[in-house]
């Protein structure tokens, strides 16, 4: 086992591996990427793969803190313009009356006061949030019963490559190529507090399981054009994937209301991303290809996806000669699947058959029984002191979340 990144490089597409110059901006963006992985505690075994240090979550929590101090950083015009009159939009526990929880959808539109408390509210979450690929459904989940923020929830499009989805569903890779556009990604899907403490963050995840959702996708995509075909369809959603951020999901597993299976696990990736690449880096390596004149360094237009980015930072590597297998982190995320018509997998598999919605549920159904199958038993189990959190612990938090030093606690009184 090696115990060092000194050889990050090593020839996978040429047979004359090009030296850089020690001066020149392809052994400068070597080093930095090198410095990158060693600062993240990884090493890399005698294949080239990298070696995630030992830790569980906690490691994969760290490994995302100079992503996080990135966005933490790019955020401060946003926090500093918006930051004050997104906070009354947040809940105190002590003003929340579980039995009156009521969730409602409002789609979220660019350059509006809504996006902004949505950019806010994912600044709250564990991991860094990505601004999502190509179609985009934005949402601000609403507690219309005390008129409070209680989640967001991002829809975009799915990963090319996914290989237990494409199991579970029977697809072949022409299959997938046409009629992926059948399928989103929850990208963004939770609570935020103090709602995340009376586990709503599972009722959030069922509302991607809508009649709400569906319709929306209906008028903003029902003539969407195929990811690989680049044809024209009439597009119905029929499913949404999302993948757990840190292995194991406790929120998402046993997602049942009554007899309906909202997220069916699907089992693990394979520990095969781009995750620990830093925006930062990301960008050098844009330039990098830019300067060469890459397609790649621009290319991210509707249809490329999420796949886009994989793809550039491959080309950047092939470009600098470095092995690819880096993109081996050896994180694995579990895998859910929600399915919107009751016959999805067939109509996904063969495209026959018309899809069957007449089991779905509206948000409003849907949240009366997750308020009941969840909050309210939580709230009455004592378990969490949800009523202590107050919104002016929005800010320390986000600070939290980028390892930065937070404010003195405030008086509760």
């Amino acid at each position: 086992m090696r115990d060092t990144l000194a050889a990050v490089g090593g020839a996978m597409t040429s047979k004359r591996p090009q030296v850089a110059q020690p001066f020149s901006a392809e052994a400068a963006l070597k080093r930095a990427l090198r410095d990158h992985l060693r600062t993240l505690g990884f090493t890399k075994d005698d294949a080239g793969d990298l070696v995630l240090p030992d830790g569980g979550k906690e490691v994969v929590r760290s490994l995302h803190r100079s992503q996080w101090r990135a966005k933490w950083t790019a955020a401060q015009p946003l926090l500093a313009r918006a930051l004050p009159n997104a906070l009354v939009h947040f809940a105190n526990g002590a003003e929340i009356d579980p039995t009156k929880i009521k969730f409602r959808l409002i789609l979220v539109r660019s350059g509006t006061p809504e996006a902004d408390l949505f950019r806010i509210a994912t600044l709250t979450w564990s991991v860094p949030v990505s601004p999502g690929f190509g179609r985009r459904l934005r949402y601000l989940v609403w507690d219309d019963g005390h008129n409070r923020l209680a989640g967001v929830i991002a829809l975009g499009d799915p990963v090319f490559n996914l290989n237990v989805r494409d199991i579970e569903i029977g697809w072949d890779v022409h299959d997938r190529a046409n009629r992926l556009v059948g399928i989103l990604d929850a990208y963004v899907l939770g609570a935020v507090p103090p709602y995340s403490f009376l586990l709503a963050g599972k009722a959030v995840a069922c509302l991607i399981r809508s009649k709400d959702v569906l319709n929306d996708f209906e008028r903003a995509y029902g003539r969407s054009v195929g990811v690989i075909s680049k044809s024209a369809k009439h597009a119905k959603l029929l499913a949404v994937t999302t993948t757990s951020s840190m292995g194991r999901s406790s929120v998402y597993n046993r997602l049942r209301l009554d007899d309906t299976i909202y997220l069916k696990p699907l089992g693990f990736t394979k520990g095969f991303g781009h995750f620990h690449i830093t925006d930062s880096l990301f960008e050098k390596m844009r330039a990098y290809l830019r300067e060469r004149g890459h397609d790649y360094a621009d290319r991210h237009v509707f249809g490329e996806g999420p796949n886009w980015r994989l793809r550039t930072i491959r080309a950047a590597l092939v470009g600098l000669n470095v092995n690819q297998n880096i993109l081996r982190h050896g994180i694995q995320r579990e895998v859910f699947i929600a399915t919107l018509a009751e016959n999805a997998y067939e109509v996904l598999k063969d495209g026959n058959a018309e899809p069957d919605f007449s089991k779905l549920l509206s948000v409003s159904q849907i949240s009366d029984l997750a308020r009941e199958r969840w909050i309210v038993p939580r709230a009455e189990r004592g378990e969490v002191d949800y009523r202590s959190w107050t919104r002016d612990d929005i800010p320390n938090l986000i600070k939290r979340k980028a390892d930065l030093p937070t404010a003195a606690k405030h008086s509760r009184g």
